[in-house]
This record gives structure tokens, sequence and C-alpha cells, in this order.
């Protein structure tokens, strides 16, 4: 400790000779045995003053490069954290400590880096080292008993905790790790004594009657424990560690309404962080099951929090999220409207907004609150896909197609462009089919039948360039490699090479997904369509089996492969399951009337 103030008398007066003398360059000019000292000065200021850790490092190193047996230098460079590894640490620590070992300080501090490093049983030799030369240090038997018992010793641990407790009485920290241990070596009576002992000695203290509970429940002792933990409450009542107690209590004991209760005081607590109270609510409502039998004790804790923190966008999303479990859709969306103008504005309750007066079915709002949205977020590349798709859904299919090149622009990753670019591939296919219809309409003139189905060929090209470029950005994306295969395999126009190019792509997104009956039955129709029959229902047979649904599409294309393996009898018996499930009743018509191979 005396070179250590010698040095820092050094360093102060070396700071005032810098400052006063005339040469800048004859200031840095000391004897060889000083310039360690000066070094170390500088890495301290490069450090608390500067905050240059690497030039910090850098000087202290270079003390120790000139005075390897300066021993502060080694300590800052351990304790500033300027290693690289743990072990490293541990090094620099010891090395400060046998240089100068009357250093109590660096004598714990090489303790506590083995601690950090992992190295226990090293650490307990320098705690044992430590508690023989300053047995008057309590915390020093602290961390030996901690080390015992991380060692696998933990009666040497008690014995330890014991010597502490003859030599300095009963310190709280130091009981309360001794019950722990006793606990953990089944030794529950003995930890309910020492407990017992506490509440005789300070009668008064809410913690050792809340103590004293927690032994009397691991105990099995409910009524005692109920009663401690009353007392605790009547010294106490907003004592946060007692209500936590007694509500792991009531957790371990299965008493769900009295939990609640508790919960319900702690929300009420401002010692509780707002991120613990969420935490525990949403524990509580993860279950469907709970959420049902216990809602109105639920409604309490939510409707506090929404109290205590009106204006936290995490307990606005938290309320608003139990009144749209509650079936209060109406009240979910009055609330996040509240919020609308919050500042800063929270792009979550736009998007809420818009997604439940989507729900709902109110184009028109959802049209305004998109551009109420588009106006906050300039920018923001999910308030242009919301248009679009709120126009894909009103039949506007070109006018969505415009919303989504729109939010193209602000995208910022590749998946995303990819995810935008496969859009705008289904909403071009739905134009074309929507277009094909109309010529399909046996009130529409020839010439505009031709105008139109020349229309739809038209976009169908269009469609197949966004699925390109959406490849080109996500090539794994499995919806896009999907519908782009299917469609190919629909297409009048499409030749053999692209139902190959079908194939390739049905068969990247089924080994993408699992078992997938849509994309099992598109890999299915490609092989069909490459006269494939034999692989074609195996695929088929694949999709039907994973299909809850019972697709009448499925069902059909089940048929149409049996059919073309020449099982006509199990063929119709799908053609008509699919016309019970709702298909086309003309085409499975023709299906069954031919007796040629039929085709799609």
């Amino acid at each position: 400790m005396k070179r250590f103030a010698a040095i820092s008398l050094l360093a102060l007066l070396f700071g005032s000779a810098f400052v006063s003398g005339q040469n800048p360059q004859q200031a840095c000019e000391f004897p060889d045995s000083l310039r360690s000292v000066y070094l170390y000065t500088e890495g301290i200021k490069l450090l608390h003053i500067a905050g240059d850790t690497a030039r910090a490092r850098e000087s202290f190193a270079e003390a120790i490069g000139r005075d390897s047996a300066y021993a502060p230098a080694y300590y800052e460079l351990a304790s500033n954290g300027l290693y690289d590894t743990p072990d490293e640490a541990v090094a620099l620590a010891r090395r400060a400590y046998r240089l100068d070992t009357t250093n109590r300080w660096y004598h714990r501090f090489l303790g506590q880096t083995l601690i950090l490093a992992d190295r226990y049983r090293e650490a307990l030799e320098v705690y044992r080292d430590l508690q023989t030369k300053d047995p008057a240090e309590p915390d020093h038997y602290r961390l030996l008993a901690a080390l015992y018992e991380q060692t696998g010793d933990p009666y040497m641990a008690l014995a330890t905790l014991d010597s502490a407790e003859l030599r300095f009485g009963r310190i709280p920290l130091l009981s309360a790790m001794k019950r722990q241990l006793l606990v953990r070596t089944h030794q529950t009576d003995k930890a309910i004594d020492e407990a017992r002992a506490l509440v005789a000695e300070a009668p008064y203290e809410a913690q050792h009657h809340t103590a004293l509970g927690e032994l009397y429940g691991i105990a099995g002792e409910d009524s005692l424990a109920l009663v401690e933990f009353t007392r605790a409450l009547e010294i106490e009542p907003a004592d946060m560690q007692t209500l936590m107690s007694l509500s792991d209590f009531h957790s371990s004991k299965q008493n769900y309404r009295e939990l609640l209760g508790i919960s319900k005081r702690l929300f009420e607590l401002d010692e509780m962080p707002l991120d613990a109270k969420i935490r525990r609510f949403e524990q509580f409502t993860s279950d469907i099951r709970f959420y049902r039998r216990y809602y109105p004790q639920l409604d309490d804790l939510a409707s506090t929090l929404a109290i205590r923190y009106p204006d936290d966008p995490r307990v606005t999303e938290l309320y608003a999220g139990h009144l749209i479990a509650s079936g209060e859709t109406e009240r979910a969306l009055d609330l996040y409207k509240l919020h609308l103008g919050d500042e800063p504005p929270v792009e979550s309750f736009h998007q809420a907004v818009i997604e439940i007066e989507s729900y709902l079915k109110r184009p028109d709002s959802v049209m305004r609150y998109i551009a109420l949205a588009k106006e906050r977020f300039p920018r923001n590349a999910s308030f242009n896909l919301a248009e679009g798709n709120a126009l894909l859904r009103a039949g506007k299919y070109r006018n969505a197609i415009v919303a989504y090149n729109r939010s193209l622009r602000y995208a910022d990753t590749d998946s995303l462009r990819g995810s935008i670019w496969g859009i705008i591939g289904d909403a071009w296919h739905l134009e074309a089919e929507a277009i094909r219809t109309m010529a399909e309409d046996s009130l529409t003139p020839p010439r505009m039948r031709t105008r139109y189905l020349r229309g739809a060929r038209s976009d169908m090209r269009l469609c197949f360039e966004a699925y390109r470029n959406s490849l080109r950005f996500w090539p794994d994306n499995p919806m896009v490699l999907n519908n782009y295969a299917y469609f190919l395999t629909i297409d009048p126009a499409s030749e053999r090479s692209d139902f190959e190019r079908a194939f390739e792509m049905s068969s990247r997104a089924v080994k993408l997904t699992d078992n997938n009956p849509t994309y099992l039955d598109t890999y299915a129709w490609a092989l069909y369509k490459l006269e494939r029959y034999a692989e074609a229902k195996r695929a088929i047979q694949q999709a039907v089996a994973f299909d809850r649904q019972e697709s009448p599409e499925l069902l059909v294309h089940y048929g149409d492969i049996l059919d073309a393996l020449g099982e006509r009898f199990p063929a119709e018996v799908y053609w008509r399951k699919a016309l019970e499930k709702g298909y086309d009743a003309a085409a499975i018509e023709r299906r069954l009337e031919r007796r040629d191979t039929p085709q799609k």
C-alpha cells in the first residue's frame, strides 16, 4: 500500500511538471526507473478520462515491458477487462499479487478473478489463505462457504458458516446461506430452528418471519407457513419479498386463486419492475384453459396494469391482447385508436388497427387508417403492403400491384423483397383469372373474348416474371416455388420444358417443408404432366393423406392420376368425392363421360 501511495504522489508530481514545463519534449524525459510510473499514469488517464481502452492497454503493457515487476500495471489490466481470456486475467492478477504479497486488495482480487474464470478449487485455496491472514473479515467466510458448496463439500461450507457465527454472531446474509445449505443437505428441521432463533432475536423484522414461512412450506407445515407470512405482512404490508415468497408458496400448492390475489398486490407495488409484471401475466395467460377458468382474476390483473401504466406501449399491447382474447375486439380497437396519436408514434398500434378493421370487414376504415399510417411512417414497407392487401381483397388487382411495387422501394432485406415480388406474382395471376372469367362469359362478344384471352396471357407472363424476380432475391421461398410450378402446369402455353422446370421447383418446395399437402399436390401434378403416372400416384396419395381439409382439387387430381393409370373405378370414386366437396359439377361430368385419358 505504501508503494501504491508513493506512485500516486509521483503521478501528481509528474502531472504538475508536465503542465508547468516550458518545453513539452523535455517534460517527457524521465529517468529509466521512473518510465514505468509515467506510462502507468498515462494509462490511468487514457482509461478513466479519455475512455480509450486500446491505448490504455498499450500504455500498461509498455509499463510492464519497462519494469516486469511493476504490480499496479498488471492489476489495472486485469481489473479493467483489458485482456482477451479469463485465464489471461488470472495470470495478470496472480502476477500482481506475487509481486506485492502484502497487498490484501491484490490478494482478494486474485480470488475474485479465479471465481470469474470458474477455477473454484484454486479460488478456494486463495480464500482459505485470506481467512487465515484476516479472520476478522466476514466476507471471507461467505465466499469460502460458497466455494466449498460449489466444489461439492456442503458440510465444510456449514462448518465455515458456524465458525463465522461463533466469531461475529448472527449475520443475516450468512444465516440465509446456512439455512439454504441445511435445506439442501436435508436438514430442514435445523434450518427451521435457525429461522426461529432469528425471529426470537428480532421479532419485528418481516424478513425473518418470511424466511421461517418459506421453511415451513418446504417442510409441508402449510398452516404454520401461512401464520408466518401473515405476521410478516402485518409488520410490512407492502413488503415485496414477502409477497413474492407467499406467491411462490401458493403456486407450489396450486392455490391459484390465492396466487392471483397476491399477484394483484404485487402489481400494485412500484418496487416490482414492470418487465417482471408483464412476464408474470404472460405466464398466467399462456394456457388457454387457465385463462378461461380464472378470467375474472386475470382481467383484474390486466386492468391494474392498464390503470397504473396508461402510457406504456407494452401495457397497451398487453391489455389490448387481453381484450381480444376475451372477445372484446371493439374495445381493443378503441384502445389502439386512443394511442395512435402517441409521440413517438408506435408502429404496432397502427398495424393492429388496420388488422382489426380488416378482420371486421370495414374496407373504408382500413384504407383510412392505412393512409394515416403511411403519413406517420412514410418509409415503411409494411403499410404499403397492407394497402396492397386491402385492394387485393376488394378485387382491385392492378391497384394492388401499384401499392406492392411502392412497398419495394422501402424493403430493406432480400427476404422481404422476395416475398413482395411473390405477392406481386400472385396478384398478376388473380388479374389473369379475372380477365379469363370475363372471356368465358357467354355474353362476351367474340372479339372481346379474344382480347380478354390475350390480356390474360400477358398477365400470366408478368406473373411468371414477378416469380422469377422473387426467386432471385429468395431462392428457397417455398410458397413462390410452389405457385410458380403449379401455374406452369396449368398454363395452356406451357411445353414439356416448362413442366420439367415445374417439377424441379415443386420438388424443391416439398424438400423445404414438412408434408405440406398443397405442395405435394403440385409435385404430383408436375409428375402427371410429365406422364410419370406411377410416381405421381405415390405423391398424390401422400398429399391426400396429409390434407385434413379434404380439398376437392386434390381429390380431382387423384382421380385424374388414377384414370391415367387405367384405374377407372377408383378414379370415379374420387371425382364423385370432389363433387360432394363442391368441385365444379360440369368439370366432373365431363370426366365421368369420357373414356379416353383425361386431361386437366
